[in-house]
């Protein structure tokens, strides 16, 4: 299990939001932070601890008069880390060039697969043309919907009737190099995993996967941990205490076994 970073920019602010409670009418979010730090502070404070492959997620729609700012954050931290991030909000064929050419490793794409409640398999296809598999990052973020979990688009304000299953994870992974699920029932509130979630990500053996939502504490990390089988990587927002929360990054490291001596100094309460 990997620790992986992000960066998540609304409104031309790095911030930790409620998940559930983005909407794109009015731009609004349920905020847990709001740093005054730009994007390339945090890209350059992860590098030095050798972290990679984690996500700079723009939270703002193309068309919101705050965009082209959320823009700007993502593509100062890809400059100041090149290669190191994987970039997702609003991508499209047209657009998930420039982030590579600005210097992300891969391009994170939900809403231009999913439409209409659908996989677009055109829509994958082409996608997969324009930038190659191999830096292509599925988010199949999901909530719970009577007997199963569905991904959801569009900031996770709108169900699909795609549910999340192993098959359906092996279809798709043909056309990716990674999965990024958040579990939006949970995403912001640090109150632990959503277990049935992660047990069903750990049952998959497939391209890498990583987790978002809930961890609030080193015992969720262990439950993550265990019941995904080790298979599963995390990312950590609102509890983290680089964002205000009570779970310290030293910890984090320590556990996932990416510890520096640096963190040992610079760690905790510095940002």
């Amino acid at each position: 299990m990997r620790f992986r970073p992000c960066i998540d920019i609304h409104n031309g602010k790095i911030k930790q939001i409620v998940g559930g409670s983005l909407k794109d009418e009015g731009d609004w979010a349920r905020e847990n932070f709001v740093s005054e730090k730009d994007g390339d502070f945090y890209a350059r404070f992860y590098e030095k601890d050798g972290l990679y492959g984690g996500h700079i997620i723009l939270l703002n729609p193309v068309s919101s008069p705050y965009y082209e700012a959320t823009r700007a954050q993502a593509l100062l931290a890809l400059k100041a880390s090149p290669g190191k991030w994987q970039v997702g909000g609003g991508i499209t064929p047209e657009n998930g060039e420039s982030f590579l050419e600005a210097g992300a490793s891969h391009v994170i794409v939900t809403s231009y697969v999913f439409q209409g409640g659908e996989i677009r398999m055109e829509h994958l296809e082409r996608m997969r043309r324009a930038v190659g598999r191999e830096h292509l990052v599925l988010d199949v973020s999901c909530r719970k919907k009577e007997e199963g979990y569905y991904i959801v688009t569009d900031r996770w304000q709108k169900f699909t009737n795609v549910a999340l299953t192993g098959s359906v994870l092996a279809e798709l992974a043909s056309y990716c190099d990674e999965f990024l699920v958040h579990g939006v029932d949970v995403e912001g509130k640090a109150s632990g995993v959503d277990l049935e979630l992660v047990r069903l990500l750990g049952s998959y053996q497939g391209i890498p996967v990583t987790y978002a939502g809930g961890i609030g504490s080193l015992a969720d990390l262990e439950t993550l941990g265990r019941e995904g089988r080790g298979r599963v990587d995390v990312t950590v927002g609102s509890a983290l205490d680089l964002f205000g929360g009570p779970l310290s990054y030293g910890d984090i490291l320590r556990f996932c076994g990416e510890f520096t001596e640096s963190s040992l100094i610079t760690g905790e309460n510095v940002i």
